[in-house]
């Protein structure tokens, strides 16, 4: 079954980024497909000079460089071109409401043109998977078991279940952890982007930046020279975690967090 003819055109795009932040981070590259309600198709690839330097986390994700977008035009230089491409069109992509419409949005506004989402339909395929490819219990004991669940939310059965799912998984991959700590460390693993387990802090140029209150987006090295009482106030007011804590407190002890190699990889 193919989609019924539009009523409109609908533009999806996809979008590489200096980073995962909106007030951060730049474009450095779009694609996008335009398709008519005629079926007439176009198709679009551009990259932008940021005017930042590209965190090596981010480089580490989609591969480009600095280097790569010399001469490219920033992206307030193709900003009305791109405002036309999107005009009147409804939006796809995958998981674009989370960071792609967001960071489109902004790139907009700082180069003088108002993008919103009003009046436009939305179509998602990552929701579309989401949704029609369940990953509950019930799919998990008929993936790994090759058996229905019966009696589904009830404790007993739900319990009995995921132990047998568990001991399916350690046959089914070879290269699962077979004792406790490995398998808590493979269930629990940090995010590589995050300092701490919380994601207070972020990796940014292998330096910690705070990612949450007043100093959000400034290193913990520019804090700590420019605003210890913040850090004391983290420190003695309650409510962070032991190792958010830790950081503070080293960090006024002139030591700041360092990327392990094995972080440094990802």
């Amino acid at each position: 079954m193919s989609l019924e003819k539009l009523k409109r055109p609908v533009v999806f795009f996809d979008l590489e980024t200096t980073g995962l932040s909106v007030e951060l981070d730049r474009i450095i590259e779009i694609a996008l497909l335009k398709i008519f309600p005629d079926e007439k198709t176009v198709r679009l690839t551009q990259r932008f000079d940021p005017g930042i330097k590209i965190p090596v986390e981010s480089v580490e994700i989609h591969g480009i460089r600095n280097s790569d977008l010399i001469g490219q035009p920033h992206f307030y230089d193709k900003a009305g071109e791109l405002f036309e491409l999107f005009a009147d069109c409804d939006l796809g992509g995958y998981a674009i409401r989370r960071m792609d419409i967001p960071m489109l949005a902004k790139e907009f506004d700082r180069a003088g043109y108002h993008f919103t989402i009003e009046g436009r339909r939305i179509v998602d395929p990552g929701n579309i998977f989401r949704q029609k490819e369940k990953r509950d219990l019930s799919a998990a004991y008929r993936f790994y078991c090759q058996k229905e669940l019966v009696g589904a939310h009830s404790a007993q059965a739900d319990i009995e279940a995921t132990y047998e799912v568990f001991l399916a998984q350690l046959k089914h991959y070879e290269d699962l952890p077979k004792n406790m700590e490995g398998l808590h460390k493979f269930c629990y693993s940090p995010d590589p982007g995050q300092v701490d387990p919380e994601g207070r802090f972020i990796w940014r140029d292998a330096q910690a930046f705070f990612n949450f209150g007043k100093h959000r987006y400034k290193s913990l090295a520019e804090v700590i020279r420019k605003d210890t009482d913040y850090l004391d106030w983290i420190i003695n007011k309650g409510g962070f975690s032991a190792e958010v804590v830790e950081i503070c407190q080293q960090a006024k002890r002139g030591i700041l967090p360092k990327k392990s190699a094995k972080d440094e990889k990802l």
